[in-house]
């Protein structure tokens, strides 16, 4: 193989598609990336079996054929090299090596063959529909902060992403939620997703897309299936993940319906004050109480170890006093999703979830188990 392309289309490509490449593997072709000189110009791959990325560049190419180096190497070399370079990569019969040429520098890498890389194969994905690359920017960014981390509760570990009737028209939502916390997130369904599956996006997988919707274009075409999912850029990346294998609970059912105390606050005035009064909390519990009465809500948070503070804020509130408690980071993490100037709790009482939303019948809404103080 011999390859001649620019360094900040290589940089870039190598940028998509290393970060899906763990630091540490058991199986050494993993840890490489797969590079493959043909006819279309220079095409990148790298898997960790559960997620492949794949994108193709425009490139010189001398010499057709394929080899793997390690990821993480090539890409700290290629960042490296000065703006504007040529990069020449060369592989020569079954020396098990890469040369990399730019300028005066020279490298040479261990290189695997490409025979060994494993293929990550798509299969068949029977539905395909286009997103607007803003409306899948946004149902991840909008509930993304609400997936779990305990792996022992692995169907939380990702998006729920399916289609449902509501209020006359078919949307698709986004739902996350780690059992303190949860999010849903709708927008118009897509023509061609009615007969999709709810599928379940893994964390890691989530994570990539949100970064490669940065830079892809308008429109995201995604194809799947009840295991896979694959989603095309129009930046040329094509990234294929397996779906978690689990059945998403009835969140429904934790939506509360009967909440009928309407607590009205200013958005950014509420998060500075949470974020104020919750620097004396204790790291392991970071609960702040909301006391909230007619026309005010003050935050209080109390620390054997360190003291207590307390701020008040005007609000529009005309239901009987209440009482409750909320883990500061969780409440910050939901007002930081807000769009809208101001934030409505709907409240029962002081044991039974809470929603938050921008406002009446906003597409996001968000739910909030109290914490006992």
């Amino acid at each position: 193989m011999r390859v001649t392309v620019e360094r900040a289309a290589l940089l870039r490509s190598l940028g998509h598609v290393h970060r899906v490449v763990e630091r540490r593997n058991t199986i050494p072709i993993l840890s490489n990336v797969l590079l493959r000189g043909g006819p279309s110009g220079l095409e990148l791959r790298a898997t960790d079996l559960d997620i492949e990325v794949t994108e193709t560049i425009p490139a010189d190419v001398a010499d057709a054929g394929a080899t793997t180096v390690p990821a993480h190497v090539i890409y700290d070399i290629v960042r490296k090299l000065p703006d504007g370079a040529q990069v020449s990569l060369e592989t020569s019969g079954e020396s098990g090596q890469m040369t990399i040429r730019s300028g005066r520098s020279r490298f040479s890498l261990g290189a695997l063959p490409e025979g060994d890389f494993p293929d990550l194969a798509a299969g068949e994905l029977p539905n395909r529909f286009t997103l607007a690359a803003a409306d899948l920017k946004r149902l991840i960014e909008k509930t993304q902060f609400a997936i779990s981390t305990e792996e022992t509760r692995y169907y939380l570990n990702g998006i729920y992403l399916h289609t449902i009737e509501s209020e006359g028209s078919l949307k698709m939502r986004a739902v996350a939620t780690d059992g303190h916390r949860l999010a849903r997130v709708e927008i118009e369904a897509p023509d061609g997703s009615r007969d999709m599956p709810g599928v379940i996006v893994p964390r890691k997988a989530v994570a990539e897309i949100i970064k490669l919707v940065e830079d892809g274009g308008e429109g995201v075409e995604i194809d799947l299936s009840a295991a896979k999912i694959r989603f095309r850029f129009a930046s040329g990346v094509v990234l294929i993940s397996k779906l978690i294998d689990g059945t998403f609970p009835d969140y429904q059912r934790v939506i509360p319906a009967g909440n009928d105390k309407f607590l009205t606050v200013e958005r950014d005035q509420f998060a500075r004050a949470v974020d104020r009064v919750s620097t004396i909390s204790s790291e392991r519990g970071r609960a702040v109480k909301l006391a909230v009465q007619e026309g005010r809500l003050a935050l209080s948070v109390n620390n054997p170890d360190s003291g207590s503070a307390t701020e008040e804020l005007d609000v529009d509130y005309d239901a009987p006093a209440l009482d409750i408690g909320f883990n500061a980071r969780y409440l910050l993490d939901i007002t930081g999703q807000l769009e809208g100037d101001t934030a409505l709790f709907k409240l029962a009482d002081p044991g039974s979830p809470t929603l938050i939303q921008d406002r009446e019948g906003a597409p996001a809404l968000y739910v909030l188990m109290p914490m006992r103080v």
